[in-house]
């Protein structure tokens, strides 16, 4: 299976537990893109699948058309099928367009669409989620899913069809909110010498931390946590084991007040720094 790196934690333990072998293909910084190249090298006889995940977690990366299309072509040329988790869907921002994979020409047949409702209505407690796959996939999901999980509480899941049942308007002012929210958050995270690409969609920055002084991620965030008490991400999460790496991933899915005690701890921060 290929899988994008960075890429979100549960994915290499999920492909472990399933015997997948990962390859792993590099979303390269600042633009968090990949090469097309290094994509082609990635596909051959033994790729069943490729995991594709946008609005991207952690670097905020929407993938456009051309990067899927480059996708779509080397799945049909191989047989591969494309697994794709949408969850962050609704969270785009100055412009950006949310495509599925599903839509792009000659993938229809060979996608599995995974999508929830977790992050959309703030309910990630729920674990409420779904697949759209063709039936000879879907049948498999079925099954395994039956002796997995075998069904979400019946009351939330009338809370859910309730939500779904919510206006456009509902969507808008969300992705204004969240927009919002990043842009505050943004300002005095770079002001504190993290370096980061603005996030497309997503509630996260994924900053580069490595001009700060810290030996690795890990470092700085004990050190924000321990000394500030700003709870954050560290970067090698998102990576394979043993790769070293100097990113910090802050989330702005926060109220107002919480984005306004992280900025005066970060001015703490960058006080403490020039001292």
């Amino acid at each position: 299976m290929i899988i994008f790196e960075p890429f979100y934690e549960n994915y290499h333990p999920n492909l472990m537990i399933a015997g997948a072998k990962p390859r792993y293909v590099q979303l390269k910084a600042p633009d968090w893109t990949f090469d097309p190249e290094e994509l082609k090298r990635a596909f051959n006889k033994r790729t069943r699948a490729i995991l594709i995940n946008t609005p991207h977690n952690p670097t905020g990366r929407v993938f456009n058309k051309r990067e899927l299309q480059t996708i779509a072509e080397l799945c049909q040329k191989w047989g591969v099928v494309a697994i794709t988790d949408e969850i962050y869907e609704y969270m785009v921002y100055d412009g950006a367009k949310h495509i599925s994979i599903a839509t792009i020409d000659g993938m229809k047949d060979r996608t599995i669409t995974i999508s929830g409702l977790s992050k959309t209505f703030g309910i990630t407690g729920w674990r409420l989620g779904y697949a759209v796959a063709p039936p000879k996939y879907s049948a498999a999901l079925r099954r395994v899913h039956d002796y997995l999980t075998l069904a979400a509480p019946s009351p939330l899941q009338i809370a859910a069809i309730t939500a779904l049942k919510l206006p456009d308007a509902f969507y808008a002012d969300m992705r204004a909110n969240y927009q919002a929210q990043r842009d505050l958050l943004a300002g005095v995270v770079r002001k504190s010498g993290f370096n980061f690409r603005m996030p497309e969609g997503t509630y996260y920055l994924f900053t580069d931390a490595s001009k700060l002084g810290f030996d690795c991620d890990r470092e700085i965030w004990e050190h924000l946590l321990s000394d500030f008490k700003l709870a954050t991400i560290a970067g090698y999460c998102f990576f394979r084991p043993g790769v070293k790496t100097n990113f910090i991933r802050f989330c702005y899915a926060k109220s107002h007040g919480t984005i306004l005690a992280a900025q005066e701890k970060l001015e703490q921060f960058r006080q403490s720094r020039e001292q």
